[in-house]
């Protein structure tokens, strides 16, 4: 094999910049503020209204691991980012055309399968850009300019929102996509190496097969990361909805400015956190960096039962965007490392990415039904001690992944 040259060319690298942050909006999507829109402009009752938010997360769900296929299959990794954006554009001005239930349930299903293209497309070029040896740096550039990206749309979105009308969020979203496909198209396709994308080796031939499924399934550390993500996802995912409800007791008008609040926070806190990450992650190795994050989560779990001022929610918040600012650098870095040489990157990506959606689906439910019988607390110190097994699962389970590599 031979040694990897030092990388791209600037003009790539910016484009990837670019392509992370504006991305950002567009695989949110309309999603958070559907229900605005819904209920505000169309007058839906709250039923149809769940029945909309959750066709997204359905269609995303079922799309994960065959959208992570393709991108293995797939060497024209800027085209997929190109019509994954151009669909949800167009997703997003049928859903102003149209009102009837079953209209609106099959856009946003499809709108959701559309948004999970990005991750695994993103991460695919920059493995393609950079090879193994820099992914650690670049991922976590990528994820500190889409948390950025995330701050931009919301306050978009809000300002958009308030001063013109709800039908603007569209809009901006339709915006986003074409500056995501601009920034796509200034990467240089020639630049991306297919087989280092799918996780292969740099200059390995083109008819090189890709190892089989049951290699994979028969990687020990493969469980235990994935355990480890549903556990983790399990203790995490219900956390914020909680915290929204709680903080709507008693201040029902005040409630979406404090969760908005909530949100800008830990996504401001995710920037310098994911480039902290992905420094981190090569030197001292991947292990140790998730290991804070997934210690942060009983932590937070516990500190959220002493008070329910919203000054003091929010402020505990902050540490939301320490785990997830470090979950979404190197859980990519892990999965890379266990699939480096065998072609099955992104579609092993996208079984873990399932996987975590399961685990979230299951806690938005669970922890509703002990909030409903234990208090918010209950719920609370429940997800938190779900949150301690994942970390005793993690650090006695899985070994370290990171191979020691020079850098040329």
């Amino acid at each position: 094999m031979k040694e990897e040259p030092m990388g791209p060319s600037r003009r790539s690298l910016r484009g990837l910049d670019f392509l992370a942050f504006f991305s950002a909006d567009v695989q949110a999507g309309v999603g958070p503020f559907l229900a605005i829109y819904l209920e505000a402009t169309c007058h839906w009752d709250p039923a149809n209204i769940g029945l909309a938010l959750s066709a997204a997360g359905l269609g995303g769900l079922c799309a994960q691991t065959p959208v992570g296929g393709l991108v293995d299959r797939m060497a024209r990794k800027r085209e997929l980012v190109v019509i994954a954006a151009f669909l949800i554009a167009l997703g997003c001005l049928v859903l102003l055309r149209i009102e009837r239930l079953s209209g609106v349930l099959t856009t946003q299903a499809l709108l959701g399968a559309a948004e999970t293209f990005f991750p695994p497309t993103i991460a695919a070029i920059s493995l393609g850009l950079v090879g193994h040896t820099y992914l650690d740096r670049r991922i976590g550039r990528n994820e500190s300019f889409n948390h950025a990206g995330n701050v931009a749309a919301a306050l978009l979105a809000g300002l958009t929102g308030y001063y013109l009308s709800q039908s603007w969020i569209f809009y901006s979203v339709v915006a986003m996509s074409m500056a995501s496909i601009a920034s796509a198209l200034v990467i240089r396709s020639g630049e991306i190496d297919y087989e280092l994308a799918r996780g292969g080796l740099r200059d390995a031939d083109d008819g090189e097969a890709p190892a089989g499924f049951r290699e994979l399934l028969k990687d020990r550390r493969l469980a235990v990361f994935a355990l480890s993500v549903v556990l983790f996802h399990f203790a995490n995912a219900a956390m914020l909805p909680l915290v929204g409800m709680r903080l709507s007791e008693g201040k029902p008008h005040a409630s979406s400015l404090f969760m908005g609040a909530c949100i800008v926070i830990a996504q401001m806190v995710m920037v310098p956190v994911a480039a902290a990450s992905g420094r981190l992650a090569g030197t001292w190795g991947r292990k140790a960096v998730f290991l804070v994050g997934f210690g942060i989560l009983p932590i937070r779990g516990f500190l959220y039962t002493l008070s329910g001022h919203p000054s003091y929610l929010m402020s505990v918040q902050l540490l939301d965007g320490i785990g997830a600012g470090i979950f979404g650098v190197v859980s990519v870095l892990i999965v890379a490392d266990l699939t480096k040489g065998t072609g099955r990157f992104n579609v092993t990506r996208g079984a873990i990415a399932t996987a975590q959606g399961i685990g979230a689906s299951l806690s938005t439910a669970v922890a509703g039904w002990i909030a409903r019988s234990a208090g918010y607390s209950g719920a609370f110190l429940a997800l938190a001690a779900v949150a301690a097994i994942a970390f005793v699962v993690f650090s006695t389970l899985m070994p370290e992944t990171k191979l020691a590599e020079a850098r040329p």
